[in-house]
């Protein structure tokens, strides 16, 4: 039977089907807004793989060509790989959801969402996550409480639910909001240097809709919902963590309570590990990992007591202090800006590169084909925490947390009118122990800086964690890994001295309040304006000049016309150009021409051999040609790349011509003068005129008497 029910959100029709499509799913919901159709389909397996200690659960956003009538690029035409969109897409619903299931349950899930329609006007992402949340809650998947997404701008100080692509680059900001009924599960967008309250009222006003939104869910589910598969029972392990417990709890405070690096840390908890195993491996053989998982369990209770009872951290800082910074710039030679920026045991290697308008990315998805100039790709390679690994290549964390930074700067660089480059940063990370990509921020720049790009203002990153049981609530500053991973929240802010340019937010928990969050941003910017102050004792605004080893890039316009004959016949003629100078050329419809050299010289080669191409011949101007044809008449003087005029016999000299050949040579170089142009538009030439005038021979003078 399909089951269908409508609701109006933000003056749009929002709706959800089940029952029609994809039946054997454990839960299939069509959702649509408008002309807006996914799929979202979910499935889980019956039990959990022997030994599994996780939850695996894996979100597949994919928009599909055809639901906006288009045929994929490449050779194949046919879907590939996920685009960087449907990564970041398919981490914006993941997030949120994730912590809505019981803990315990370790079955293999799998939510696939799917875009069947686009009107290419709204992004559909924020749709398939409530979709998600609704396969899941119709499902018989233990999945009971329902989240919502919705994306925020601002227009005129009028806030606007769910806008448009265009709506969005008007807008102050563009802000994904995730949540429950009564909660908020994960925050995560860009800004124009807004502030803290602003933010707050955004996502207040999108709760509202997200309430909403997730109240109509259970309704639905109430019609066509399954009932919910029973969990297992827990396996009674109380004796084995009692007897780890005995054996490992106070080692584990001691550790815990003692100022240590990283390494030194990771040491000493594998000691306890080892003490552990062989001490109970006879009466509880095979069982490592579930004694590596009492410790762990063991690690976390001890490190959010003593962050809750005592203010105390794992490094000895209070709450709110920022650990130790250092920055230095330009220490790589013949890139064209590069910054080291390290925050305690997290350090980030950046480097800047300023190429042409070629260079470009383009941007092919259900919008229409687009170019972005500017470019962040953030790498993590293994040796950063200490850990052997392959490098397939980016994987969804390091797209993300390269999304996230690279939104952090975009706003703040100069107008392409300004500063007609293309950017790309990349950021390796060295050391991790904590807010990598924060650290991507601070480093991205000051390497900007670095490169010369006249960044409007310094901008920094912090990640911000929380500690809460029942009502206690702490909140750290610039967090570490352990806190990370032991902590209820990862909450990163960056921004300029004056505002929030860009914020993310992942609760572990089911929700945190409003005050809760507050707080969070207000003590996130008191970090992040000594991070600020302690960045500007290393550069404080951008060099004055790029690198010499930068592309300097040299404008010209030509009139419209004029376009082909500088292209040429299948681009032959600017080929040549650009062989000949060495410079990279590029020319827009409006005839902007943009050469782009290191080498001053190749520039100006450039720019007077296009000057030459789109010069109109001008009557009274002398021209230094080339013979480029002989004839009976006289001969043909190309003096303009592609204009040619006729050079008359009787124009070639002051003395009588009677073969142009006793003058003129093919390819000889000849002076001109332009004496007119008749209504064909052919050229008038004379050589004459430019010698000097033979003297009359003088007279003889007659005999004296």
């Amino acid at each position: 039977m399909t089951i269908t029910k409508s609701i109006e959100i933000g003056g749009r029709k929002l709706t959800l089907e089940s029952g029609k499509l994809a039946k054997q799913a454990n839960g299939a919901v069509w959702i649509s807004v408008d002309d807006n159709y996914v799929l979202c389909t979910v499935t889980a397996a019956d039990t959990a793989k022997p030994g599994q200690d996780f939850f695996p659960l894996t979100v597949d956003y994919r928009e599909k060509t055809a639901s906006a009538g288009k045929i994929p690029g490449g050779f194949f035409k046919r879907e590939g790989r996920p685009t960087e969109k449907e990564i970041l897409s398919s981490r914006l619903i993941d997030r949120p959801i994730r912590p809505m299931f019981p803990e315990g349950f370790f079955n293999e899930v799998q939510l696939l969402c799917s875009v069947y329609s686009s009107d290419g006007e709204y992004d559909a992402d924020v749709i398939a996550a409530t979709g998600g949340s609704a396969a899941l809650l119709i499902s018989d998947i233990p999945f009971d409480t329902p989240i919502s997404e919705v994306r925020v701008t601002r227009i005129n100080g009028e806030f606007i639910l769910n806008p448009t692509h265009r709506q969005i680059e008007e807008g102050d900001f563009d802000i994904t909001i995730a949540g429950t009924v009564d909660s908020i599960m994960m925050v995560e967008g860009e800004a124009k240097e807004i502030s803290e309250s602003e933010i707050i009222e955004a996502i207040k006003f999108g709760h509202k809709f997200i309430a909403q939104l997730c109240g109509f869910q259970l309704e639905f589910a109430a019609e066509c919902g399954k009932a919910k598969r029973e969990l297992l029972p827990e396996e009674d392990d109380s004796e084995i963590t009692a007897e780890v417990t005995a054996l490992c709890a106070e080692d584990i405070k001691t550790v815990t309570h003692t100022i240590l690096t990283k390494e030194e840390r990771s040491f000493k908890n594998r000691e306890i590990f080892d003490k552990a195993v062989n001490a109970l491996i006879e009466k509880y053989p095979e069982q490592e990992k579930k004694i590596g998982n009492i410790i762990h369990d063991i690690q976390y209770d001890i490190l959010r007591a003593m962050v809750l009872d005592g203010s105390k951290r794992l490094d000895g800082r209070g709450l709110k202090d920022i650990r130790n910074i250092t920055c230095e710039v330009g220490i790589l030679p013949r890139t064209h800006g590069s910054a080291l920026f390290t925050r305690g045991q997290t350090q980030s290697l950046t480097t800047v590169t300023l190429g042409t308008k070629r260079d470009e990315q383009m941007i092919e998805g259900l919008k229409e084909m687009t170019t972005k100039r500017f470019m962040l790709h953030y790498n993590f390679p293994p040796f950063s925490t200490g850990e052997v690994g392959g490098r397939p290549g980016p994987g969804r964390r390091e797209i993300g947390h390269g999304n996230l930074a690279e939104r952090a700067l975009k706003n703040l660089l100069p107008g392409e009118e300004e500063f007609p480059y293309s950017i790309r940063i990349v950021s390796d990370i060295l050391e991790s122990n904590g807010s990598s990509s924060m650290a991507t921020v601070c480093a991205g720049s000051l390497a900007l800086m670095d490169a010369g790009v006249k960044l409007k203002k310094p901008v920094a990153g912090i990640a911000m964690g929380l500690i809460k049981e029942n009502d206690k609530v702490a909140i750290l500053s610039d967090i570490l890994g352990d806190e990370d991973h032991f902590g209820d929240m990862d909450f990163k802010v960056a921004g300029t001295a004056d505002g929030i340019t860009a914020i993310q937010m992942d609760i572990k928990i089911r929700g945190i309040s409003f005050e809760v969050m507050e707080r969070a941003l207000e003590q996130a910017k008191e970090g992040r304006l000594h991070i600020l102050n302690v960045m500007s004792g290393t550069l404080t605004t951008a060099r004055e000049s790029i690198s010499r080893y930068a592309p300097h890039l040299y404008s010209m316009t030509v009139p419209r016309e004029m376009i082909g004959a500088v292209i040429g016949p299948g681009g032959k003629t600017i080929r040549s150009i650009i062989a000949e100078s060495g410079a990279e050329i590029d020319i827009d419809d409006e005839g902007k021409v943009t050469i782009a050299a290191v080498d001053h010289t190749q520039a100006e080669i450039a720019r007077k051999m296009i000057a030459g191409l789109t010069e109109v011949p001008e009557i009274g101007k002398i021209y230094d040609g080339t013979v480029k044809g002989i004839k009976d008449f006289g001969a043909f003087v190309e003096i303009l790349p592609g204009k040619e005029g006729l050079l008359h016999i009787s124009e070639i000299d002051n003395k009588r011509v009677l073969k142009v050949e006793d003058v003129l040579k093919f390819g000889q170089k000849v002076q001109v003068k332009l004496l007119g142009i008749d209504d064909s538009g052919k050229l008038k030439l004379s050589r004459k005129i430019l010698l000097p005038k033979e003297s009359a021979p003088a007279k003889p003078k007659e005999n004296a008497k």
